[in-house]
């Protein structure tokens, strides 16, 4: 139970956020030009901090748990390619502008705001290491083939437009510092990780400003609800049962277990604002993913815990 309300807690820490984007749009304290440039903002400078702030953090990794955090890179890689590969079958029905909104939410879920924290709680500093591992291929893709699903130009345009996205430059700056034995100064240091604190209100705020123009019925209609049982629920049971049979060690199946439970990312939203997809949408699947959380994750835990690996 310590485990449940301590989820509820981080959750409602983002709803609460978001309820402030709803009455600022609400007031009119922001209109829909002063979103659009919440999203720059965001996908510009704050997410480009935000990702070389999660590389640079000099995590030193255990001897002998090496193996297992290139195996957390290596499940990762084959997760993100499943969703990639399999979000185009399960989607192809709908609409481009929902289609690319529900790929994009299989292939990046909040694995860092609400996944981090959970996996500290769960599985203390080895199940932070794993996650952030885990991460790498996850981000990777969600700023190359994630951020495809929203771009209307052709491939060589799209490549080009994707290696010079600050994201983009952001993941290879970040993967650089974690590799080389150098760090940052302290006053750069200092001024990345401030912006990227930014992450979390801003992207909420974005979300609520958006959610404010939605009809509430509309919050749990059939897309919506679809995508929220395949992200929460058989998503992870699925890869229960490929791992399984694995015998990996047991703390790094269940924290790629629950980092692929979590719900829809926030990014997805601002990306489709950004890139005249469908908005409201996208804010919509991951207002009822996170609603739903609250209750399928600790179920999830409780399956893990149930059935040992």
């Amino acid at each position: 139970m310590e485990f449940f309300w301590e989820m509820l807690s981080l959750q409602e820490t983002m709803f609460l956020l978001i309820l402030t984007g709803v009455l600022i749009k609400k007031l009119k304290i922001i209109d829909a030009a002063g979103r659009k440039m919440l999203s720059d903002l965001l996908i510009d400078v704050i997410l480009p901090c935000n990702i070389v702030e999660s590389f640079s953090g000099g995590m030193a990794f255990p001897d002998g748990f090496a193996r297992n955090c290139l195996l957390a890179v290596g499940l990762s890689a084959v997760i993100q390619l499943m969703s990639t590969y399999g979000s185009k079958l399960l989607f192809r029905k709908y609409p481009r502008e929902q289609r690319s909104v529900l790929s994009y939410g299989i292939i990046c879920s909040n694995s860092s705001f609400v996944g981090l924290p959970m996996a500290c709680l769960l599985f203390g500093d080895l199940g932070v290491i794993y996650t952030s591992m885990f991460q790498i291929p996850l981000r990777f893709t969600m700023w190359t083939a994630g951020l495809s699903l929203f771009t209307s130009v052709s491939r060589k345009d799209a490549f080009r437009k994707l290696v010079r996205h600050p994201c983009i430059i952001a993941v290879f700056a970040g993967l650089l510092l974690m590799a080389a034995p150098v760090s940052l100064p302290g006053f750069l240091d200092s001024a990345v990780a401030s912006v990227s604190s930014c992450t979390v209100p801003i992207s909420m705020f974005v979300i609520g400003t958006i959610l404010a123009d939605a009809p509430i019925r509309s919050m749990f209609s059939k897309p919506v609800l679809w995508y929220t049982c395949l992200r929460l629920v058989l998503y992870p049971l699925l890869l229960c049962v490929l791992l399984k049979p694995l015998r990996l060690d047991a703390t790094l199946t269940n924290v790629c277990i629950l980092m692929t439970g979590m719900p829809a990312g926030s990014t997805g939203s601002i990306l489709a604002d950004k890139y005249d997809c469908d908005a409201v949408f996208a804010s919509q699947i991951a207002f009822t993913s996170t609603l739903c959380s609250i209750l399928t994750i600790p179920l999830l835990t409780l399956v893990m815990e149930s059935f040992p690996f």
